[in-house]
């Protein structure tokens, strides 16, 4: 595929003069009008950068949030365009909406080296409808604002929408750096890599994580299970899991799983649980067999991340995906730092680590585990759902459009 690097070609006012769609990916937390997680946006940042070291004159499409089609305050990239100028050491123009005045306006008064924003790209109903004819539509809009576009959003690649896919056929189309590196980790733990091999895998539901499983299993040596998903495992066991969260309709197939591999498939030992879903509950940590039954279980406990750290100190390849229990509640977080911080300790002695995007990222983040731009693991993904669609065999559109 054609890369950022055949767009920039020469490098230093090689594009100037050039309008540089971009579509990133800045689906970022905000609370309040407030950012709390910029990671994706500063992920985003050295693409952006390299245009505007080249003289494009660069637009960055994006959205936020699930808007369902029609324009709503909360969802709006304004105060990303903010954060994004100050990433960037520059101010960054925000047009009010995608391909209207605004849209047109904007494009058209940037000077070379200058970064401008449109407006939330799920405000339009046409970016994620099920109608190619309508998603064309809006994609030849938007390339009327440019003269090429780069695709550097890796969390939406798996989409066939009109600013991932259609647009990639409208103009002359680049894999964005982002997009690049996120190919080349994937493509390290799908192809042979160091070994032991060892997944960890959290979350809420076993049937989300059903594919990747079946795709991973026969190539892992350790696949470690945690967050909510590890409770229809442990009543596949027989154990009783109380009011924790179940997939009754999954049992059978987490027995066939254990009954396939469950010498690779290593399940928590012992369970934080509370009578409530708050912070303030009261908590306990019992055995696995030992689960009160009208408690919930909400982490793993100390034993299991003991067992699961020492699994890990040995690792030579780690991929991550999947809190492994409600992080966010402090009670229920030490289970999901104890894990993070086994694989830093691996990565520090030379494994190389993936944290799988989404939850776990956020994770990270939030609870400061390592290096504020995650250093202390070889890669964090900005793509939770295109990484585990990527590992599971599938297709992702917004690459195999830029393939062709």
């Amino acid at each position: 595929m054609n890369t950022l690097d055949d767009l920039i070609g020469d490098g230093a006012g090689s594009l100037s003069g050039k309008r540089v769609l971009v579509r990133s990916d800045l689906n970022v937390p905000l609370e309040g009008g407030r950012i709390t997680d910029d990671g994706r946006i500063r992920a985003s940042v050295p693409t952006i950068a390299k245009l505007t070291e080249a003289g494009a004159r660069v637009l960055v499409t994006a959205h936020l949030g699930r808007p369902a089609g029609t324009p709503q305050e909360k969802y709006s990239l304004a105060p990303v365009a903010e954060r994004l100028g100050e990433l960037l050491g520059a101010p960054v123009a925000f047009a009010t909406d995608l391909v209207g005045d605004s849209a047109r306006e904007t494009a058209a008064g940037l000077a070379d080296g200058q970064v401008a924003v449109l407006e939330n790209v799920r405000f339009d109903p046409r970016e994620t409808s099920k109608d190619a004819g309508e998603r064309t539509e809006l994609a030849t809009e938007l390339a009327g604002l440019a003269d090429a576009f780069v695709s550097d959003g890796f969390g939406v690649v798996h989409r066939e929408q009109a600013s991932v896919y259609e647009i990639a056929e409208r103009l002359p189309a680049y894999a964005g750096g982002l997009v690049l590196a996120e190919l080349d980790v994937l493509r390290t733990l799908t192809g042979d890599p160091e070994r032991p091999y060892v997944v960890v895998l959290g979350g809420s539901k076993v049937s989300d994580k059903l594919a990747v499983i079946e795709r991973l299993l026969p190539t892992v040596d350790h696949l470690l299970v945690g967050g909510g998903m590890c409770f229809t495992f442990l009543a596949a066991q027989g154990f009783g899991v109380g009011d924790s969260l179940l997939e009754a309709d999954m049992i059978d197939t987490c027995k066939r799983l254990l009954g396939e591999a469950g010498d690779k498939i290593l399940l928590p030992a012992d369970v934080v649980i509370a009578d409530d879903l708050s912070a303030e509950a009261d908590t306990e940590t019992v055995l696995a067999a030992n689960i009160r039954p009208a408690w919930k279980g909400l982490d793993i406990g100390p034993i299991t991340v003991e067992r699961y750290a020492d699994v890990l100190s040995n690792a030579r390849t780690v991929f991550w995906n999947g809190p492994m229990g409600v992080f966010e509640l402090a009670p229920f977080a030490a289970g999901t730092e104890g894990v993070a911080r086994a694989i830093i300790g691996a990565t520090s002695a030379g494994a190389f680590s993936v944290v799988g995007g989404g939850d776990s990222a956020a994770a990270v983040r939030q609870l400061g585990i390592g290096a504020e731009d995650g250093s202390g693991f070889s890669h964090i993904s900005t793509g939770g759902g295109a990484s585990l669609e990527f590992l599971e065999g599938k297709e992702l559109p917004g690459v195999a459009v830029l393939d062709r």
